[in-house]
């Protein structure tokens, strides 16, 4: 048995025999970590070998076009939101993996689908961190009974393998994979070479016998999956569960899905019975308060295939400070730092001795440009001290010569506001005479701005009024 020092990357899993500052695969910085491996007999990365016997036939060279698709076997979770994050439910044969923050009820949400799962086949629920005493504590505070659940607390995976060839389940939890290990390897597990190898496993025993395999990933300070970022490029799918411990309401998020679009989010209500669905997600995210207030403008946002309504906040005060502050949260900093500069440059409004804070309500972040225009307006109104009729909703990108520019998914969009209610709508003038009017209400408002300068004085206007 030979011992030898090897350097793991942790973004990409490129392997160096000594330690280099920046990785010549993912040009990443400081992301060497070093480990020790001792080599005992041969062993390639994905070769189950307690199913060895189940896969004699070897590969195929094949004609693209003879190559029959079959179609794709979705299974669903009991759950519209996420089902449609997943793409139409769990794809049969598939990996998927879970990240969150710890405490976030990424065990809860899984203890919740394994019940509903479990109506379609066993489900395995393989633990590395709690004892069967917990999981059942939290299944039965959940209500979840069912004869085809099974439990297995063991962080082998060699015989994690062989207890599901003795079972056969047709699904299998892991929790986490960062628990997990192959003896083969000598480093401890959660190590790049470990979660490498397991992930790989596992990726072979889903693919090989059609087994669906859900794996609960740690997150590290950063927000991402702990381990080598490899991991994600492995699975099928990657899903984040997100939300602040101040919210009782928790967001999936699909970052990467081969079996459908990305992007797409789910909304959860995080209760005593579990995690519970939000079908209206206005309910969440838009103020309780009715009457217009200074500083806030209404948003329409669209994440996947969802429209969302969200409202924006700002705030503007005098700074005792040389540097004003800047706060943004919800929105990139560098974005709000150029719709600052482009209300001072274009609209002649002197920013620079205020300290401004821009907030999204709810804890959602927004990545898009369509809600610039909404940023916009609510800094200003802050900053003027007028009231924004609480019914108006703003959609546009703004560019750095102060036009408001056009956004995709705006029919979609007017659409959504109109069925919440709203009755006003500022948007991209070219984009408001192509609307098909006979589709909407009549009662809407539609206002059509080329420069953010139109929407401000058209607000100044009415709020004078």
């Amino acid at each position: 048995m030979a011992s030898n020092t090897v350097f793991f990357c942790k973004e990409c899993g490129y392997e160096s025999a000594k330690w280099l500052g920046k990785c010549p695969g993912c040009n990443s910085w400081n992301s060497f970590v070093e480990e020790k491996i001792n080599k005992k007999s041969s062993s390639k990365s994905g070769t189950t070998r307690g199913f060895s016997s189940a896969f004699d036939n070897r590969s195929e060279v094949k004609k693209l076009n003879d190559i029959v698709v079959q179609k794709t076997i979705r299974l669903s979770t009991g759950y519209d939101e996420l089902d449609r994050v997943l793409g139409s439910g769990l794809v049969e044969g598939s990996l998927t993996l879970i990240g969150g923050e710890p405490g976030i009820g990424k065990s809860t949400l899984i203890m919740q689908v394994c019940g509903n799962l479990s109506k379609h086949g066993k489900v395995l629920y393989v633990s590395g961190e709690e004892s069967e005493v917990q999981v059942k504590i939290r299944a039965d505070r959940l209500n979840i009974k069912s004869d085809d659940i099974l439990f297995l607390s063991e962080t082998n995976i060699s015989q994690i393998e062989e207890k599901i060839e003795a079972t056969s389940p047709k699904f299998c939890i892991i929790d986490s994979i960062q628990t997990m290990y192959d003896e083969e390897i000598s480093s401890v597990p959660g190590s790049v070479s470990q979660v490498k190898e397991v992930t790989a496993r596992l990726m072979y025993l889903a693919k090989r016998c059609g087994i669906t395999v859900i794996v609960i990933g740690h997150v590290t300070k950063d927000g991402v999956i702990a381990g080598p970022r490899i991991l994600e490029h492995m699975v099928d799918t990657v899903l984040y569960i997100e939300g602040e411990r101040f919210f009782s309401h928790r967001i999936v998020r699909g970052v990467k899905n081969r079996f459908g679009s990305t992007n797409e989010i789910g909304i959860f209500d995080m209760q005593d019975v579990g995690m519970v669905e939000v079908s209206n997600m206005a309910e969440v995210f838009l103020s309780d308060n009715i009457s217009p207030l200074p500083g806030t403008a209404i948003v329409a946002t669209v994440e996947g295939t969802s429209t969302i309504l969200l409202e924006v906040q700002a705030l503007t005060s005098r700074s005792y400070y040389n540097m004003p502050r800047r706060v943004a949260n919800g929105i990139d900093l560098n974005r709000l730092s150029m719709i600052l500069a482009v209300l001072e440059k274009r609209c002649n409004i002197n920013l620079g001795t205020q300290d401004v804070y821009v907030n999204v309500i709810g804890g959602i972040r927004i990545d898009e440009p369509a809600v610039d225009l909404a940023i916009a307006m609510s800094i200003i109104s802050s900053y003027k001290n007028m009231e924004i009729d609480s019914k108006t909703v703003f959609i546009g990108e703004v560019g750095l010569t102060g036009e408001v520019r056009s956004v995709n998914n705006f029919e979609k969009r007017v659409k959504e506001i109109t069925k919440m209610g709203y009755n006003k709508i500022f948007g991209n003038q070219k984009q408001i005479d192509n609307l098909k009017k006979e589709t909407l209400d009549q009662k809407v408002e539609l206002i059509g701005i080329a420069t953010i300068d139109q929407a401000i004085h058209y607000i100044m206007k009415e709020s004078r009024c």
